[in-house]
């Protein structure tokens, strides 16, 4: 079988019906494809359970899909180019899986964490058509990574998840709550909820996510 452009690892059910749907797993910055797949066990047994491995890889199983530049004087300095390259290699990967287990953009679920949700925005708003449900955790909209006439596009089928920490010490909350009036202002469908944590998911999180996504299949 032909190599996709990510390594990943992967749940698949028991038996395929028409209710399956996908889902890929995006995790955040110096993590692994095995951070959020430990989700897996508690999502619906319908669906294909897809968790990407970041490519850039920092040591010690720990893996980025992009630079941080940490030491920046202006603070956390994201490095655009390669952003950039990962986000059309994510969506590369999309188109190839979706083809490889014969799901449609419709059935397909997008979930990011931290550096993985910046990027799952990135994708939906440059790619609509790919990707059309995203559950964005601890993240943030980076314009950067958006087309230039993201204005024009149609955002009619996009439909968003987003949660925060209200005590993230990592990506500021005032960062994260700013994508819903972003959204807005584009017409954009999308629910946002903060959590009284840090930078990981609530428990109460992670079960409005479930609840969340098992209305939509």
């Amino acid at each position: 079988m032909e190599e996709l452009s990510l390594q990943y690892i992967i749940r698949e059910p028991n038996i395929k019906s028409e209710k399956t749907s996908l889902l890929i797993l995006l995790h955040g910055y110096g993590s692994n494809e095995e951070d959020l797949f430990s989700f897996a066990t508690e999502l619906p047994e319908d669906l294909i359970i897809i968790s990407a491995r970041a490519p850039q890889n920092l040591g010690y199983g720990s893996y980025a899909w992009y630079t941080i530049h940490f030491n920046n004087t202006q603070g956390k300095f994201s490095d655009i180019p390669e952003a950039i390259t990962a986000r059309n290699t994510i969506a590369k990967f999309i188109d190839e899986v979706q083809i490889r287990y014969v799901i449609s953009p419709e059935k397909t679920f997008l979930l990011g964490f931290s550096q993985g949700t910046i990027l799952s925005y990135a994708v939906a708003l440059n790619y609509p058509e790919k990707v059309q449900k995203v559950i964005a955790l601890s993240g943030y909209i980076n314009t950067s990574l958006l087309p230039d006439n993201f204005e024009k596009q149609d955002y009619s089928k996009l439909d968003f998840f987003i949660s925060h920490g209200s005590v993230d010490q990592v990506i500021p909350v005032d960062w994260g709550n700013k994508a819903p009036q972003f959204l807005n202002s584009l017409h954009i469908k999308n629910s946002y909820q903060e959590f009284p944590v840090g930078h990981g998911v609530a428990p109460k999180n992670f079960f409005d996510f479930k609840k969340w996504i098992e209305e939509r299949m």
